[in-house]
C-alpha cells in the first residue's frame, strides 16, 4: 500500500516583522499559540522575503523564483503598475500539486497577479479579493480598470478631507485623505472571516479522503494598525518595548528618499510611536489567536499527524526603525525579516524540533520544500533550496552564506539591489548613492560606510557577488548605457560559475 502523501497547511500574515515571534527579541509579541507551536516545530530565525512589499514577495513564495524570474515587481493593481501578474511561462508549484491529485483551498489575500486569480493556478478560491480581468491579458483594459478605481477612491477622498488639526496617531497630508496610524476595530481587514472560511474549506477537504493543501492569507498586522480592544488590553501602556536604538537616525548619510519617507512619521510624537508599537504587537497577538483557531480545527480533523504546517509572513515592517513604519525602498532589515515556523508531520524525525535555525532562508525555499516533502514532480526549476535537510539528523553540508534582495520600488519606483552576508550589507541604489553597513559592528545600520576610505576592496568584492547573483537569476538591470549604468562596479565583475 502506497504511503499517504502529507497535507500542507499555510498561514501567511501580511507585514509581520520576524522579531515578533523570536524569544528575547525587543519586538517579541504575546503569542501563546506560536510559543507552544514552536516547541513542536522548527523556527527559521533568519527568514527573509526577496522584496520589501507584498506582490513580488508573494509571487516568490508561490513560484520559488525571484522577481526577475517570475515577472512581478510591484503592486499589481495600481494604474502605474510595471506588471499585472506572473510571466505566462511561469508555473506555480500549486499547479504541480493539483495535477498530482491534491485538493487546494485558498482563503484570503492573493496579490500575486491582477490578470489571473488563484483559480487559474489550481486553487479553489473560497474567500478573497476581486480580480480585474475585463479581457484576459489585455493590459490596456486592466489599466483603465485600475484608473477607474483610483478615480473612485479620489471621489471618496474628497468626502474625507484631512483635518487641519492633528489628532492622536494622525498624519496630516494636505490634499490627501485622513490617515490614522493606529486604533481599535473588531475583525480588522476581515481576518476572522478569512480564517473561518479557510477552516471550513480545510475541514471539508480533510473529510474527502484525498491529500490537500490549504492556504489562509490574512491582512494583519498590516498598517494602519487597528486591532480588537481585547488584544490591546494585553499590553500595558506603561510597559512597552523601548523605541529602537536607531529611532533618531537622521539618515543624513542615506538616500534622500529615505528621509522624505521618514518626514511623514516625524509628525508623530515619541509617545505616539510607542502607542503604534503597542497596536502593532497587539495585531500580532490577534493573528496568533486566529492561528490557534486553525490549529484547533486541524486537530479536529484527525489529520494533524500527517500535515505540514507553516506560519510565515510575506514581508516585514520597520516598526520604528530609523523613525520609519510600514515598508518600502529603505533597505533596512525590518522590511525583509519575516517569521517562518515549520512543523512537519510526526512521521518526520525532526531533529531540530523545538530549535531555532539561524541559517539564512528565503521565501523562495518553500516551493522546493513542498515538492520534496510531498514527492510531487515539478515541471519548472525553482531558485530556492529545499529546507528538508534541516529536518533530518544532520544539517546540510552546504548552505547559502548571502541573501539577495531585488526591488524596483512600489508605486514610487526605484531600482535597488542588495546583497547581505553575516558581516556586510551592500545596497545599490540606482536613484541615489549606495549604502554599505558593517552588520556586526553596526547592526542598526546607522553609519553608511559606502565611499569612505578603506572600504574600496569590500565594495568591489560585494558588487562582484551581487552581479553574479543578478546574472544567476536573470536580472535585467544590465544596460551599459552611460546615462543608466550607474553602479560604481559593473557586471563585468560577475564570476562565471
Amino acid at each position: 500500500m502506497a504511503e499517504a502523501r502529507p497535507n500542507i497547511l499555510i498561514f501567511m500574515t501580511d507585514q509581520q516583522h520576524g522579531g515578533t515571534v523570536l524569544p528575547g527579541h525587543r519586538l517579541k509579541a504575546q503569542t501563546p499559540t506560536l510559543d507552544r507551536f514552536q516547541q513542536q516545530a522548527t523556527t527559521f530565525s533568519r527568514a527573509y522575503c526577496p522584496a520589501p512589499h507584498c506582490c513580488p514577495s508573494r509571487a516568490t513564495f508561490f513560484t520559488g523564483r525571484y522577481p526577475s524570474e517570475h515577472g512581478v515587481w510591484n503592486n499589481v493593481n495600481v494604474p502605474n503598475a510595471l506588471s499585472r501578474g506572473l510571466f505566462p511561462s511561469v508555473r506555480p508549484w500549486s499547479v504541480d500539486l493539483k495535477e498530482a491529485g491534491y485538493q487546494l483551498g485558498f482563503s484570503g489575500k492573493w496579490h500575486v497577479g491582477q490578470d489571473h486569480s488563484p483559480e487559474h493556478y489550481g486553487w479553489d478560491l473560497v474567500h478573497g479579493g476581486s480580480y480585474v480581468t475585463p479581457t484576459p491579458n489585455d493590459r490596456e483594459a486592466e489599466l483603465r480598470a485600475a484608473q477607474a478605481q483610483t478615480l473612485a477612491n479620489m471621489d471618496a477622498f474628497r468626502q474625507h478631507v484631512a483635518p487641519e488639526d492633528r489628532g492622536e496617531g494622525e498624519i496630516i497630508r494636505p490634499g490627501y485623505p485622513r490617515y490614522v496610524h493606529y486604533g481599535q476595530r473588531e475583525n480588522p481587514f476581515g481576518d476572522t472571516t478569512t480564517t473561518e472560511a479557510g477552516i471550513a474549506k480545510m475541514t471539508s477537504m480533510a473529510a474527502a479522503g484525498e491529500p490537500w493543501c490549504q492556504y489562509i492569507g490574512t491582512l494583519g498586522p498590516h498598517d494602519p494598525y487597528f486591532v480588537p480592544q481585547r488584544f490591546l488590553d494585553l499590553y500595558d501602556p506603561d510597559d512597552l518595548p523601548p523605541l529602537p536604538d536607531n529611532f533618531a537616525d537622521a539618515m543624513d548619510d542615506k538616500p534622500a528618499l529615505y528621509r522624505r519617507m521618514s518626514d511623514r512619521f516625524a509628525q508623530l510624537s515619541e509617545e505616539e510611536h510607542r502607542q503604534a508599537i503597542r497596536h502593532y504587537l497587539a495585531f500580532c497577538s490577534y493573528e496568533d489567536w486566529l492561528f490557534g483557531q486553525v490549529l484547533e480545527a486541524l486537530d479536529a480533523t484527525g489529520q494533524a499527524e500527517n500535515t505540514w504546517v507553516l506560519y510565515l509572513s510575506d514581508h516585514g515592517d520597520y516598526v520604528g526603525e530609523h523613525g520609519l513604519w510600514t515598508k518600502g525602498l529603505p533597505a533596512f532589515d525590518g522590511a525583509y525579516h519575516v517569521p517562518a515556523i515549520v512543523r512537519p508531520p510526526v512521521s518526520i524525525d525532526n531533529a531540530s524540533k523545538g530549535q531555532s535555525v539561524e541559517a539564512m532562508v528565503s521565501l523562495a525555499d518553500f516551493g522546493p520544500t513542498f515538492a520534496e516533502a510531498t514527492k510531487v514532480e515539478t515541471y519548472q526549476a525553482m531558485s530556492g533550496e529545499s529546507l528538508m535537510p534541516w529536518f533530518g539528523s544532520e544539517s546540510p553540508a552546504e548552505w547559502r552564506d548571502a541573501m539577495f534582495f531585488q526591488t524596483n520600488g512600489n508605486e514610487v519606483y526605484g531600482i535597488q539591489r542588495t546583497i547581505m552576508t553575516d558581516d556586510w550589507k551592500l545596497t545599490f541604489n540606482a536613484f541615489d548613492y549606495d549604502e554599505l553597513y558593517d552588520r556586526k559592528a553596526d547592526p542598526g545600520q546607522v553609519t553608511n560606510l559606502y565611499g569612505k576610505p578603506g572600504y574600496q576592496d569590500i565594495q568591489r568584492e560585494l558588487y562582484a557577488r551581487l552581479w553574479t547573483m543578478m546574472l544567476d537569476h536573470r536580472d535585467d538591470y544590465m544596460n551599459p548605457y552611460i546615462c543608466t549604468a550607474l553602479a560604481d562596479f559593473g557586471p563585468g565583475l560577475a564570476r562565471s560559475e
